[in-house]
């Protein structure tokens, strides 16, 4: 693990580093997953704000030879830390920077394996067992084979170590979630998604699903009032009105009682 640096008033500031990395994704999971899951975080941990989910940014430290090299995961997740942290221009971080977070590391790392392999179960594997990360997940859905690994893998850093976890969803008690696999149909586009679970192993639903839930059982406790309020002797215009249902919708569960 990362340990402070005595001669830290060497050590370059936010503002004096790269803040993106300007290589291109090679797919668009690489993009589009690690925002999935920050989405979602900042839904259920919305009253939280000690957390930073970075996504494509440089994380920059001191276990190299060059504290101006980062490293760069598709997505990581820091606790610990300030939700917003103020840069000069007033954007928010333009990277993460050991040295001005407290040397705090990410405790889960995501790398989404792409055509062009990038190290994932080697180098960069090396480098976040030494910055301490406790969690790296690496997602490999198109390549497994190619790299002879599972399509799904998640690791905890034991003993200075990276050791593979049996399970999925995988539940990280550090974290208070669990992370696995999803088939999502979304604008007509059905995929598999990376998702946060809880500790029972159900899937956290996002604000629009768990509105869309909410709909759908206050709709169906309506349908189901149909035939109490038409045994009371209230007509079907009645009904239709006291439940905010067409008249059609009413008639359909009278047919069918």
């Amino acid at each position: 693990m990362v340990q402070a640096d005595p001669n830290r008033t060497s050590l370059p500031s936010s503002t004096e580093l790269p803040c993106s990395d300007d290589t291109p994704v090679d797919n668009e999971n690489q993009n589009l997953i690690p925002n999935l899951l920050l989405f979602l975080l900042e839904f259920i941990w919305s009253d939280q704000l000690d957390w930073f989910f970075g996504v494509d940014m440089g994380i920059y430290h001191t276990t190299g030879t060059n504290p101006r090299v980062p490293v760069i995961p598709d997505g990581f997740l820091s606790i610990g830390v300030e939700r917003r942290k103020q840069s000069r221009q007033g954007k928010g971080r333009l990277s993460y920077v050991f040295w001005e977070e407290n040397y705090i590391p990410p405790i889960l790392t995501l790398e989404i394996v792409s055509q062009t392999y990038g190290s994932e179960y080697d180098d960069k594997m090396l480098i976040y067992a030494k910055l301490g990360v406790l969690y790296y997940v690496i997602y490999n859905p198109d390549y497994w084979r190619r790299d002879q690994h599972q399509p799904f893998e998640v690791y905890q850093l034991i003993d200075g170590s990276y050791q593979l976890q049996i399970g999925e969803p995988l539940w990280m008690p550090e974290i208070g979630l669990g992370i696995g696999r999803f088939q999502q149909i979304s604008d007509g586009i059905d995929r598999e998604i990376l998702t946060w679970y809880d500790a029972t192993g159900s899937r956290h639903l996002s604000q629009a699903e768990q509105e869309r839930q909410r709909a759908q059982q206050e709709r169906q406790a309506r349908l189901e009032a149909v035939s109490k309020l038409l045994a009371m002797g209230m007509s079907v215009e009645q009904v239709a009105e006291v439940l905010s249902l067409s008249v059609e919708e009413v008639q359909f569960v009278s047919a069918n009682r």
